[in-house]
């Protein structure tokens, strides 16, 4: 007969190898959060691309040196004069990896990679300005409430209703006097002012979520105890409801990254981005359509815009399932 068990016995852990008996080894939240990322295999098949397409941002003047050549560089020895579009079609060579343009033979792999610089530049530094306003509205409207949270909810409303799109056409006048007034050479100006115009005016995005995220933290049981210990606001702002709110900002950070990449994309192609001989992928579907007889011109730069958004957005999905506590996957 077995002997039955004693209640009063102490429980017996099985710990993992390296570790003394009895003793549970513990998981942080990031480390929680890493191994359902890495279980998403597709989260990091985005990752990994969007990990490349950094690289080939960073790197695309050794890449071009190595399997291309100059992005401004015309090779007329490559267009056929009768037609002025690439001998064979195409002009994809061992030269040419993406072959040619039109009219004048620029490398078209070479202007796709140095278009992946002037585009995720653009898109990151968009992305860091509407997160940092977006986050301070935020926190701001959503932690003191009141007529607070009321001024800076409509002021969000009215950002959502701006036309964003005519107002950043309309700056291409004021943006050609301010280049010859202030004899600004090179693209400086004009990507200052896409960064500024694109993440300024997206912030209510990312703020109308923080807020909402602000708004429930405030009332939950850990507030209360610190305020019952006796914490003042700044404390509970900056130790209490910020690390809870990293999360979301990473989540939406990255969701909001690809959103930027099309906008700065149409705009280049509206002719309001960045202005040529510089390559910008919207600024070579621009030009492709009038070759619409050559597709290898529009497909290449198209495929870029593709790719990029996508990888983004199946890594910010990903990460934001990592990321939910309440998420099945």
């Amino acid at each position: 007969m077995t002997a039955p068990l004693d209640p009063t016995a102490p429980a017996v852990v099985a710990a993992p190898s390296g570790l003394p008996a009895g003793t549970i080894q513990g998981r942080s939240l990031g480390q929680i959060a890493w191994m359902r990322l890495k279980r998403d295999k597709v989260a990091m098949g985005g990752a990994v691309v969007v990990v490349l397409l950094i690289l080939i941002a960073i790197f695309a003047p050794v890449l071009v040196g190595w399997f291309g050549h100059p992005p401004n560089e015309f090779h007329q020895e490559m267009i056929d004069p009768s037609t002025m579009t690439p001998k064979g079609g195409t002009g994809i060579s061992g030269d040419f990896l993406f072959g040619v343009e039109p009219l004048n033979g620029r490398d078209i792999f070479s202007r796709v990679l140095y278009g992946a610089r002037i585009s995720l530049l653009i898109a990151f530094f968009a992305t860091l300005l509407s997160v940092v306003i977006g986050t301070v509205m935020g926190v701001v409207a959503g932690f003191f409430g009141g007529w607070v949270d009321t001024l800076i909810s409509r002021a969000m409303d009215a950002f959502l209703a701006f036309p964003l799109l005519v107002f950043s056409l309309a700056l291409i006048g004021v943006l050609a006097q301010f280049e010859t007034s202030l004899a600004v050479k090179g693209d400086t100006l004009r990507i200052l002012l896409l960064i500024f115009v694109i993440g300024f005016f997206n912030w209510p995005y990312i703020g109308r979520i923080i807020r909402g995220q602000t708004l429930s933290l405030r009332e939950r049981e850990f507030v209360d105890a610190a305020r019952s210990l006796g914490a003042r606001g700044p404390y509970i702002l900056f130790r209490e409801i910020l690390p809870n709110l990293i999360a979301p900002v990473l989540i939406y950070a990255t969701l909001l990254i690809p959103t930027n990449v099309l906008f700065e994309a149409a705009l280049s192609f509206l002719g309001v981005g960045i202005p040529a001989p510089t390559a910008t992928w919207g600024g070579m579907l621009s030009d492709a359509v009038k070759y619409y007889t050559v597709p290898h011109f529009m497909f290449f730069p198209g495929m870029a815009i593709f790719i990029t958004v996508l990888a983004f957005n199946l890594f910010g999905d990903g990460l934001r399932d990592a990321l939910d506590p309440k998420s099945s996957r």
